[in-house]
């Protein structure tokens, strides 16, 4: 995974009123912190990455450049680096880790920021799917904070569609007997391939496979695409990290804190920040008459939407088209 560093917290109390004991954020920086600390980019991890994953929008000469940004990448809790079910020790690791929510997540993401690297605000909130929903929570909880955000193919909230999604994901993992509720002895293997094929069909149009795309990324046929890497990528990770990040997903609402009480459309018009919202034009779970509705209702937002047939992942690193549409529009935004 490459070197990272770990920021211990202690015990933190969360959302849900539990305590999480020796709660730990692994993070990854690029460059380095100007002596004002006016550089900072703060650029989470999404569902199932890990700090390196980010690293495709992160280089010299691209918006991201570590030659003048700080840019901290922190992990997910639950994402089997930061805190996790795999990685907790008894008597809250598996099926008793704790459910956690992206305020949970940011809130520790502050302390990160502020107690360990000094950091009171940031140039910009980036992120792309779960990494969205939490530069859109750090934007919202922390408006002065956030100088400009940048979503991409994400929401400040889970939609009801999105949510029934989720529901099929956990339960094609939870139907292996091998699951025993979340107490198993070895992975759940059959219910982890069932998964990822059922995300195959989800995160890539239908045009995607139509026009056989699987095959500028070396796959030769769609079953070769569905067990190389679907199966390979979902077969690497732990199930009750993945069920984990599904609830913290599923429970995504920047308004849900005490702070707006529930109301959405106070949490959107709170943000302050010069924001970019660039949704993917096929995008299953967060289609771009989402991202309208909220943009529609911030201060300073702009919708840019990824022309790409490559559905969720026209934010991600697979199509170098789509990634160079994403860097362009952060580089704009940074200017600006």
């Amino acid at each position: 995974m490459g070197s990272y560093h770990r920021y211990e917290l202690g015990e933190v109390v969360l959302q849900s009123g539990l305590t999480l004991r020796g709660a730990t954020l692994a993070y990854q920086t690029h460059g380095r912190l100007d002596a004002d600390k006016s550089n900072a980019i703060l650029y989470p991890t999404r569902f199932c990455g890990r700090h390196e994953d980010n690293e495709f929008l992160i280089g010299s000469g691209m918006a991201l450049d570590p030659a003048r940004y700080f840019i901290i990448v922190p992990n997910l809790l639950g994402n089997g680096v930061s805190s996790s079910p795999s990685n907790m020790p008894p008597p809250f690791d598996k099926a008793r880790f704790p459910k956690l929510t992206i305020h949970d997540n940011v809130v520790m993401q502050r302390r990160l920021l502020v107690e360990e690297l000094g950091i009171e605000r940031l140039r910009l909130a980036v992120g792309w799917s779960m990494g969205a929903q939490q530069a859109y929570q750090w934007a919202a909880l922390y408006p002065d904070a956030v100088e400009r955000l940048a979503a991409i193919c994400g929401t400040a909230r889970t939609s009801p569609h999105n949510h029934v999604f989720l529901e099929g994901m956990k339960a094609a993992v939870t139907a292996d007997a091998a699951w025993r509720e979340g107490w198993y002895e070895s992975q759940p293997r059959t219910g982890l391939r069932a998964m990822a094929r059922g995300w195959a069909g989800w995160a890539l149009s239908q045009t995607f496979y139509r026009e056989e795309l699987y095959r500028q990324l070396g796959y030769s046929s769609v079953e070769d695409f569905l067990v190389g890497f679907w199966e390979g990528m979902f077969l690497s990770r732990d199930a009750n990290n993945m069920l984990s990040l599904i609830w913290t997903w599923q429970h995504n609402d920047i308004s849900a804190n005490p702070l707006y009480g529930g109301d959405f459309e106070a949490a959107l018009g709170a943000i302050k920040a010069r924001t970019v919202v660039m949704p993917g034009r096929t995008d299953l779970y967060f289609p771009p008459e989402d991202s309208a509705y909220e943009v529609d209702r911030m201060a300073d937002a702009e919708l840019r939407t990824i022309p790409s047939v490559w559905g969720h992942y026209a934010g991600g690193p697979a199509n170098p088209e789509d990634a160079a549409f994403v860097n362009a529009r952060l580089a704009e935004l940074l200017a600006s």
